[in-house]
């Protein structure tokens, strides 16, 4: 009987866990704070994310109200705040193009059904290994690919349709280059100058909002002639959201069935690596099978509700911690939040410059892109940068779902390369296990140990992020032996660099100990030391323990293996 239980508690809402433990009205204050900050930051994003994908912004509002809610209600994540992002823009824009919305529909209820039985059948660790290059190369090509929807209403192009293949979308931007509109570069420059400035004096202010607000006085009191919201959708629907099925194109399930694939793959990790962020962040746990299901709800929510696909938003749920949230009450009043400014300021949205939305997706593209990780990425082994470029390439100028099958069995191809040239034997090794055993009885209170062996990378990386989580307290040091680690990838190193970054946050010394050559030529070459600061170095076991025994008795001084 215990087996169905443990089944169970994978499953159980966060939100349910939180309620049973105890919940008073400062956490209440708390979270309708944090709540109320999000919902300011997703209308402005929602709207922008929607017309983007080719569709109106009332579908963006919708989505962010129903998959907010049930995302947050039924997660597994604490302060996951779920709703359209900018991932799915591409892969939309071209489903509404070619099967129209009703295609959309049928793409989204089955990536939802998708989610929902990875979730029930325990495939949420299985989505966390995903090589990091291939996730820096699709999120880059599709920060290029927003980028490039954007530059229509920057300039205030005048072109009836635009297409969605990317040279072909930049061979008619320069055909209607004459037609710039003078009014709509004017809003798109306010618009960033108010966004990037808010960023550097004021952080903390809501700068997509502000930005918006800005550039839609400046429209009215100039009687600035660029287009708005109202002038290419109407007013706005100011009423709840509808339970409805449209018309689905059900004999094109197989050719649709792709793009749905795809949606539940960028729905899925982008939710677990969103909540694996946020555990970072306030020291917790999520559940990935709960999550899952959650996000397979909440699709089949969205779509049934007249909405887009959905997933947890990282900046979003961000957002949400940096303001103080305790638990998922904040996120179901976010889409509460959401749906009172839509009751009431659906009249005056129509007076949005669409200008001023390309602006928020120009500022959501360039932090998409990650471009200082994008060059950290170029200085991994040949092996990386080759299935980085690929899988940026294919993304641009080919196809997302194309993109991660190359990408991956790209990786898949590199790896069994690399263990081809890193095998080896050693014939010391119970004699060296025991000599560690003995050691580590000797250690001070508060230092732990873990021996890793094998090659780190994608497909083990991903253990990294769970090594302090059977710690009641943090250690005061923790020791990683890696001499029996022949091979290390990207995503090797970026485990490790989380692994810093976690240790730093929670006061743990950390001590890399035996470090072979190319583990140790790849740290060296993408600048390990630079990103993981306060990481000890040293050359084999027995320096380690002994800096260990220093650190933990309070004589800490810095030793580091060159």
């Amino acid at each position: 009987m215990s087996a169905p239980r443990t089944d169970f508690a994978a499953l159980t809402p966060k939100l349910w866990t939180t309620l049973r433990g105890g919940y008073h009205l400062a956490d209440l204050r708390a979270d309708a704070l944090a709540g109320l900050t999000v919902a300011i930051v997703a209308l402005p994003l929602a709207m922008a994310l929607a017309i983007a994908s080719g569709t109106t912004p009332d579908k963006g509002l919708h989505t962010a109200i129903v998959a907010g809610f049930l995302i947050s209600a039924l997660g597994g994540s604490r302060v996951q705040i779920g709703g359209p992002t900018a991932a799915f823009i591409p892969v939309v824009f071209v489903v509404i193009e070619r099967f129209g919305y009703g295609g959309l529909i049928l793409c989204t209820l089955l990536a939802g059904l998708m989610l929902i039985a990875a979730g029930l059948l325990r495939l949420g660790a299985l989505m966390r290994y995903m090589p990091q290059p291939v996730i820096t190369g699709f999120t880059a090509g599709i920060a290029v690919t927003i980028f490039s929807s954007q530059v229509k209403d920057a300039l205030g192009l005048r072109m009836d349709h635009m297409p969605a293949e990317f040279v072909s979308r930049w061979t008619a931007y320069g055909q209607h280059i004459a037609t710039t509109q003078p009014a709509a570069v004017v809003l798109t420059v306010l618009g960033l100058a108010v966004i990037v400035g808010l960023r550097r004096w004021r952080p903390k202010w809501p700068g997509f909002l502000l930005a918006l607000l800005a550039c839609t006085f400046a429209a009215m009191i100039f009687a600035l002639p660029a287009e708005t919201i109202g002038s290419r959708f109407g007013t706005l629907p100011s009423s709840l959201p509808t339970f409805a099925v449209p018309h689905i194109p059900l004999d094109r399930t197989f050719q649709l069935l792709p793009s749905a694939f795809t949606i539940a793959f960028l729905a899925g990790v982008e939710s677990l690596l969103s909540a694996v962020v946020a555990d970072g962040m306030i020291g917790g746990r999520h559940r990935s099978n709960g999550e899952l299901v959650a996000q397979g709800v909440a699709n089949v929510g969205a779509a049934l509700f007249g909405g887009l696909p959905a997933t947890g938003a990282l900046a979003r749920t961000a957002t949400n911690v940096r303001a103080g949230a305790r638990s998922p009450v904040s996120g179901i009043l976010h889409a509460g939040f959401l749906l009172a400014f839509m009751l009431l300021l659906a009249p005056l949205m129509r007076h949005v410059p669409l200008a001023a939305l390309a602006a928020v997706l120009l500022v959501v593209a360039w932090n998409m892109s990650e471009v200082d990780h994008f060059r950290h990425t170029m200085l991994a082994p040949w092996g990386d940068r080759i299935v980085l470029l690929l899988t940026f390439g294919l993304t641009v100028f080919l196809d997302l779902t194309v993109a991660i099958q190359f990408g991956v069995v790209a990786a898949a191809f590199v790896f069994m390369h690399r263990m081809a040239q890193s095998g080896g034997f050693d014939p010391d090794r119970s004699r060296e296990q025991d000599e560690a055993w003995r050691q580590r009885a000797l250690l001070p209170p508060g230092v732990e140990t873990l021996r890793i062996s094998g090659p780190l990378f994608f497909g083990a990386s991903n253990r990294l992020d769970t090594l302090l989580d059977p710690f009641l307290a943090p250690p005061k040091v923790f020791i990683l032996h890696m001499r029996r680690v022949p091979m290390i990838d990207a995503s090797g190193e970026h485990a490790l660099e989380n692994l810093a970054a976690r240790c730093q946050r929670q006061g743990i010394a950390l001590i890399v100990s035996g470090l072979q050559p190319q583990p140790r030529r790849v740290l060296d070459d993408m600048a390990f030391a630079a990103h993981a600061r306060d990481v000890h170095f040293t050359a084999n076991d027995a320096a380690a323990m002994t800096l260990a025994h220093t650190l933990a008795t309070g004589d800490a001084r810095s030793q580091r293996d060159p």
